[in-house]
């Protein structure tokens, strides 16, 4: 008998779909804010919103496939070879093509549990299984966890760091630590989409250096968060040759408008003058972790533009308490609430609503 219905893949059955930060609730006589996105609170500079300007008047045509004008700024502000940047619909497009091109029915991926909430969706869309491994009680990854769970079926292994929902950092020496102990043919994606937020004091690791050193190893990153054109979607991978060449293979034709890589190279023109709004964002975010110390919470050590609180099941009754005055956060069931830093009248609100939730 026919089906009435068109046949889909079966594996969209078991896909959850992706849960964006929601806008928050107007209230009569309230200012909004919104929390919930991990945006810049910061609109682009005035220099790159005329630069777009311009680029609009040639949105009839198609953009330049390769980003060559934007690969060639990106490598000459990283200090890698041009063949080695693939530009893309932010890195989470980019992780897409890796996905692709490296992993498949039967094969499996490993990341740390939780981070990115678009891991498992991508992992399964491409046939491949998620092996979710437990972050440590601080928030942080697992890294032997993770190497050891590494089988003949793995293909790819995903690092976030700072890792996005929690905020910490991997360290440089647990990353060393890390490639010795992962195969050589397995490929390891190490996401940095909140890297300018990072301070010394987290001693990351250097990702550059590490990519050059490490055939196998492939580091996002993204003008969405810190360059705050989150709404125009380019990301960037750094990949060797062979992979980078796999990854142009699977990138949507034109995936990046003209518009996003005309804003891109502008930004990185302007870098300057943006890591300033970075370095605000920066103290913004200590004086938050301070004041939510002070009220008695322990959250993570965030080196990201946002801060996890680990409040378990209760995430849905924090969420509720911040839409009570116009705030959208972003609840993540049964563990905990991530609160992106903001303006500081919104940061003032939310230390309102923790100081006067129970910790019970």
């Amino acid at each position: 008998m026919t089906s009435l219905h068109p046949r889909l893949r079966a594996v969209l059955d078991d896909v959850p779909s992706y849960v964006p930060g929601r806008p928050p609730q107007v209230l009569e006589g309230v200012t909004p804010y919104k929390l919930a996105s991990n945006e810049n609170p910061y609109p682009p500079l005035p220099s790159v919103l005329e630069v777009i300007g311009r680029a609009a008047a040639s949105a009839n045509r198609y953009p330049d496939m390769l980003s060559s004008e934007l690969t060639a700024a990106i490598a000459r502000h990283d200090g890698v070879p041009q063949e080695h940047v693939v530009a893309g619909p932010g890195s989470v497009g980019v992780l897409g093509q890796v996905l692709t091109a490296a992993a498949g029915d039967g094969d499996e991926v490993v990341h740390a549990w939780r981070s990115f909430e678009a891991y498992p969706i991508v992992v399964r869309l491409s046939g491949a299984r998620s092996v979710p491994v437990p972050l440590l009680p601080d928030g942080r990854h697992d890294l032997p966890a993770m190497a050891a769970a590494v089988t003949e079926r793995t293909r790819l292994v995903l690092v976030c760091s700072p890792n996005n929902p929690t905020g910490p950092t991997v360290t440089a020496a647990e990353m060393d630590d890390f490639l010795t102990a992962v195969p050589a043919d397995v490929l390891v994606v190490l996401d940095e989409a909140y890297r300018e937020f990072v301070r010394p004091a987290a001693d990351a690791p250097d990702a550059v250096a590490l990519h050059l050193a490490h055939p196998n190893l492939v580091v996002l990153r993204t003008f969405s968060k810190a360059y705050g054109l989150a709404g125009l979607r380019v990301g960037y991978g750094l990949a060797h040759p062979a992979v980078a060449d796999a990854l142009r293979k699977t990138a949507i034709p034109f995936g990046v408008s003209t518009l996003a890589q005309a804003a891109a190279v502008a930004s990185l023109d302007a870098e300057e003058e943006l890591l300033e709004r970075v370095g605000a964002i920066v103290t913004e975010r200590e004086r938050v972790v301070a004041a939510l110390a002070a009220q008695g919470w322990e959250v993570p050590a965030t080196e990201a533009n946002f801060v996890w609180m680990p409040v378990g099941e209760r995430a849905g009754e924090l969420a509720e308490a911040c839409g009570a005055v116009g705030l959208s956060v972003r609840a993540f069931a049964g563990d905990g609430v991530r609160v992106s830093i903001g303006e500081p009248e919104a940061d003032d609100r939310f230390l309102e609503v923790a100081a006067a939730f129970p910790r019970g």
